[in-house]
């Protein structure tokens, strides 16, 4: 029996982005683009009007009307189970810091190579934080001398159950939440520990909690 593939929104204002990248997903046997959006209120749009809610969303952050960093937020509070991974050609400090604050798991560069881009598509269906090297130096500044003291309870509860090796979906039945609400949880700790990864974050957590 074939494996379901991992449902994917691409959200772009640029045509010929969107076509280049729904070539290089439509050409592996466990991706596909299941709708696609021009701007972040289509993009909400399009999630909520499908019957089955897709696994990723790709989301640029410079877009006309309501941008990315909006868009995810209104999918986020909105209910989207859907994993937001930004894809975009911004690495600062304070557009990674906001849309990771609004919700989303990951953060891209359009510069990536193919391969890493489907790796980090993969890495958020599979409830992981994907994260490009160079957007994780743009988040160092932000880290205080000791990093992970300004977690809340919530956070550390939820970084707790990762380093005993709980999947989301156990997560968020442990603690009674929603499993977006995890994934979200998740996404401020990666930030605020400087890691790129759940792996990094259980390390951590074993040293420190």
């Amino acid at each position: 029996m074939t494996a379901p593939r991992t449902r994917v929104v691409l959200v772009d204002d640029h045509p010929l982005v969107r076509t280049g990248i729904r070539a290089l997903i439509d050409a592996t046997g466990d991706l596909e683009v299941v709708a696609e959006a021009a701007d972040g209120q289509a993009a909400v749009d399009a999630v909520s009007a499908l019957s089955e809610q897709p696994d990723v969303v790709l989301m640029d952050l410079s877009m006309p009307g309501v941008d990315g960093v909006e868009a995810t937020r209104r999918l986020v509070d909105g209910g989207a189970t859907a994993a937001v991974v930004v894809l975009t050609s911004f690495a600062d400090q304070t557009r990674v810091a906001e849309a990771l604050e609004a919700g989303a798991v990951g953060y891209l560069l359009k510069d990536s190579e193919p391969a890493e881009l489907l790796a980090g598509i993969r890495s958020a269906a599979a409830g992981h934080a994907p994260l490009d090297p160079r957007v994780a130096r743009a988040l160092l500044p932000t880290r205080t001398s000791s990093p992970g003291g300004d977690l809340s309870d919530r956070e550390r509860e939820v970084l707790a159950l990762v380093a005993q090796g709980l999947a989301n979906k156990q997560i968020a039945s442990r603690l009674g939440i929603a499993e977006r609400t995890v994934k979200v949880h998740l996404g401020s700790v990666f930030r605020r520990l400087g890691v790129a990864d759940r792996t990094s974050a259980a390390l951590w957590a074993r040293e420190h909690l």
